[in-house]
């Protein structure tokens, strides 16, 4: 008889791993909606409560006695406004609504929209590593078109194969991303810089610092993977407020 093959612990299953590499990410969003200060809703997260769950532990960016930062940070890069935009004022930032569905049409991305909460630990959970159809929208930060920095987190993978920001690594400046509100507005977004940060290193000012505008980062895996650790980085699309769609009727 042949022996019994021995069943594969919890901790080293690829959607164990999969979890986890995503928790990193969500943690250090967490973290940097801390710093990002002036223009998230108070009580966002708590000072110093954010705790990695992974290999290395990080505390959010200004804990202790770091100050915030006295103005507006300097994003990844300053490049001229989109292809068929005239430069000028960026549309008013919206009141509170929260997302209903996000859309990258250039990657055929149309996906709903989960809310995300911190849980009893003060880490921000993920969406279901089962299902690789929902994005997760931070819901105590920024709703869509709202002043401040929005977080939307997405899997690049599953245990059952590739997930809804799996395209993701093929985003290019340019891009318009459509965030539509349960008030039937729509918040498109316009993504001017995609970057790749290893875990390790990761710029949380840079990333969430405030820019006094309406902004949104989509947050995925990225970099190398390794069947121990995951993936080695976070690949971020930042992107700003450009265009407003009303609501069939409202005009």
């Amino acid at each position: 008889m042949a022996p019994r093959r021995r069943r594969r612990p919890w901790y080293r299953t690829r959607a164990y791993r999969l979890t986890r590499t995503l928790a990193v990410a969500v943690a250090l969003v967490v973290g940097g909606v801390w710093w990002a200060g002036d223009d998230e809703p108070a009580g966002t997260v708590a000072s110093g409560a954010v705790r990695d769950d992974g290999a290395a532990s990080r505390a959010p960016a200004g804990h202790a006695s770091d100050a915030r930062p006295g103005g507006p940070a300097r994003g990844p890069d300053h490049p001229s406004p989109p292809a068929g935009r005239a430069a000028g004022k960026p549309p008013d930032p919206l009141p509170r609504s929260r997302a209903a569905s996000l859309r990258i049409p250039s990657l055929g991305v149309d996906a709903p929209v989960i809310g995300l909460r911190l849980d009893r630990g003060h880490r921000l959970t993920a969406p279901p590593v089962d299902d690789p159809k929902p994005v997760g929208w931070y819901s105590d930060g920024p709703t869509p078109g709202e002043r401040g920095t929005a977080l939307v987190v997405g899997h690049r993978d599953t245990r059952t194969g590739p997930a809804v920001f799996a395209p993701l690594e093929r985003i290019r400046p340019g891009a318009r991303v459509e965030a539509r509100r349960v008030d039937g507005r729509t918040a498109v977004y316009t993504v001017y810089a995609v970057r790749t940060y290893a875990k390790a290193h990761f710029p949380d000012q840079e990333v969430y610092g405030n820019r006094g505008r309406a902004e949104l980062r989509l947050i995925t895996c990225g970099g190398a993977y390794d069947r121990g650790t995951g993936y080695a980085a976070n690949l971020i699309a930042f992107a700003r407020l450009t265009e407003v769609r009303e609501r069939p009727g409202t005009r």
